[in-house]
């Protein structure tokens, strides 16, 4: 059952307003709910170890990895403990080891206000992190920090959804997917999350 909220309302309501494409996916697919661990650290290492988010993860390895830690969350104060107790049987490239020690490094001579910045101030402070790049910092800013209004251009699985719906042809794909995109505002996330479950939706009803 798709949940109705206040919100779900606004952005429903705007997103199938504003796009036909994307108004017949939300006739498909529910309220792409999502309960973020509002730990920056925890899904930084998360992205840099996996690749991939692990909201978004289909092989858990970050989660078996906490698992063989006994922890449920990362921290900076705990990541040693991660470290001699999963970590060490994971073959990490050098560029993945030097970024996660650069994001250990960062955590621990800051506290960032996350709550408080911008999206562009978020940008900034993250992309002071040697390794830390656009679709990383796109990943915090739209799973753990829930900003409303954020469109990963460069996000591989949501090119290949909005080729397929839109018919966008591999040469412009980046400028039609932003142009697509501008007409979500203020609600660029959601049309983001909605086209993402379609597709884990559809990949599930063909197994």
């Amino acid at each position: 059952m798709k949940e109705v909220t206040p919100l779900s309302n606004s952005v429903t309501h705007h997103l199938s307003a504003k796009d036909s494409i994307l108004k017949q996916v939300i006739a498909e697919v529910d309220w792409p709910e999502i309960v973020s661990t509002g730990n920056v650290f925890h899904d930084l290492m998360s992205c840099v170890i996996e690749q991939q988010i692990h909201y978004r993860s289909t092989k858990k390895t970050f989660a078996k990895l906490l698992a063989e830690a006994s922890l449920e969350e990362l921290t900076s104060d705990n990541f040693e403990e991660f470290e001699e107790q999963a970590l060490g049987d994971v073959k990490l490239s050098m560029r993945k080891y030097e970024t996660i020690v650069e994001v250990v490094a960062f955590f621990q001579r800051h506290l960032p206000d996350w709550l408080g910045m911008s999206n562009a101030e978020v940008r900034e402070t993250l992309g002071s992190i040697k390794g830390i790049g656009p679709w990383t910092i796109d990943m915090i800013l739209l799973y753990t920090l829930e900003r409303p209004d954020v469109f990963p251009a460069q996000d591989y699985h949501l090119r290949l959804v909005m080729e397929q719906l839109y018919g966008i042809g591999p040469k412009r794909i980046t400028s039609g997917m932003k142009k697509i995109a501008e007409n979500w505002a203020p609600y660029q996330s959601f049309g983001v999350k909605y086209l993402l479950s379609w597709k884990e939706t559809n990949k599930r009803r063909k197994q």
